[in-house]
């Protein structure tokens, strides 16, 4: 299967500007780039089709630019709603470094800074030289400035489509670079870099290509967890349990599609794991798959496995040998109270793990109870610090999949 067919296969091709860039794609070596804005200092899951996208071309020998938006950065792009509030400059390098060391494990690629080429572009410059081949009519029709005019939108956000037309053309100048990839969304400012490039330099051979968007099969915005907080690629905002549990928790409608944009298998492969999902749909082979690999080529290999490690130890209640880091990583956001010095009856009822003293010395009779990876029978047990994993941690494990934990 040549690329193109490919990329098509996996469903991660929404729109390109000539028919001319299938064969550039199967056969040519272009440069080609994305580009982000430091607004963050992490991506999202999210981000990570246009990103593996870009990864699919590298790896068919096509050379990336990663374009770090530290001039458009200051600026920011419109979106539905209110206008960005403006970063400073402290924050757009921290973030631009941040988000380079990610990309930078996803692929390899040679990182450009669009502030470096702005920062001496006077005023006048600018109107001159990019103003005058933009109508304000054909900025009103761009989707991203449309859906702001109700609520209104500000000279300077107005201005961020030919801001983002003024890259392509510098990097087509400077770096041969011939392709822009992007989100659907991001379509009509890749068009506008297409035809400042034609307007200055006449006729070019320049191409842009997007990615659809995802949501889930429920209609759900894709990347968002249960609780509404963003899934990120930083092991400090997410850690790599959180982002492995993520994947396993795949719906069945969800996981064919999921297997062919975020993983590297072949169809052969995919084919097999979408047939287990309707054959055994309970062994969830597809799900853990797809955990498996995305978790790897996020996070390396050695940090995946750990995550199933982890994954198999909750599962069974075999708890008791885990480190502080991995008790942090696996009960982030689960249910925990802070006590000095606490009756387990008690405490299944601060944890909400029972609703009265009642009906936790049942629970506890009924060996429904682990504490740190045990069974307990004894109702008067006391958690405290002599007896928690580390001096600081009790975890107590409620049947087979609820857990909470006390912190001394």
């Amino acid at each position: 299967m040549n690329l193109f067919d490919d990329l098509q296969y996996r469903g991660l091709v929404h729109s390109f500007s000539d028919p001319e860039l299938i064969e550039k794609l199967n056969i040519g070596k272009l440069t080609f780039y994305l580009g982000t804005d430091p607004t963050g200092e992490s991506l999202h899951v999210g981000h990570l089709v246009v990103f593996l996208l870009a990864k699919r071309l590298e790896m068919k020998g096509h050379k990336p630019l990663l374009l770090i938006g530290g001039a458009t950065g200051f600026i920011g792009d419109p979106r539905p709603g209110n206008e960005r509030e403006f970063l400073s400059k402290e924050e757009l390098e921290h973030n631009t470094k941040s988000l380079f060391n990610q990309v930078q494990n996803l692929f390899k690629c040679q990182m450009v800074n669009n502030y470096d080429w702005t920062k001496d572009l006077s005023f006048i410059d600018f109107l001159r030289k990019y103003g005058k081949h933009f109508s304000v009519n054909y900025l009103l029709a761009k989707e991203s400035v449309a859906s702001r005019l109700q609520t209104g939108i500000s000279f300077t956000e107005f201005s961020y489509n030919l801001m983002q037309a003024m890259d392509f053309h510098h990097l087509y100048l400077t770096e041969n670079c011939t392709l822009q990839i992007g989100g659907q969304d991001q379509w009509g400012n890749l068009l506008s870099g297409l035809d400042l490039i034609r307007r200055l330099e006449g006729k070019a051979e320049c191409y842009c290509l997007t990615a659809p968007l995802l949501t889930k099969a429920d209609g759900g915005k894709f990347g968002k967890s249960e609780g509404g907080e963003s899934i990120w690629l930083s092991e400090e905002k997410t850690s790599v349990y959180e982002f492995y549990q993520y994947w396993i928790n795949t719906a069945d409608n969800d996981c064919e599609s999921r297997l062919k944009i975020f993983t590297f298998l072949e169809k052969t492969q995919i084919d097999d794991l979408a047939q287990a999902i309707k054959s055994e749909p309970e062994k969830r082979a597809a799900q853990k798959i797809l955990a498996y690999e995305v978790t790897k080529i996020v996070h390396g290999e050695v940090k995946a496995n750990e995550a199933i490690m982890l994954s198999e130890k909750l599962f069974t209640g075999d708890i008791g040998n885990l480190t502080k880091k991995q008790i942090e990583s696996a009960f982030k956001g689960i249910e925990s109270s802070i006590q000095a010095e606490i009756a387990i009856v008690d405490a299944l009822i601060v944890l909400k793990l029972a609703s009265s003293k009642r009906e936790a010395r049942e629970f506890i009779q009924n060996g429904s109870i682990s504490v740190n990876g045990a069974k307990i029978s004894n109702v008067e047990l006391i958690l405290n610090n002599h007896n928690a994993l580390h001096n600081k941690y009790n975890i107590i494990r409620r049947g087979k999949k609820k857990y909470a934990y006390i912190i001394h």
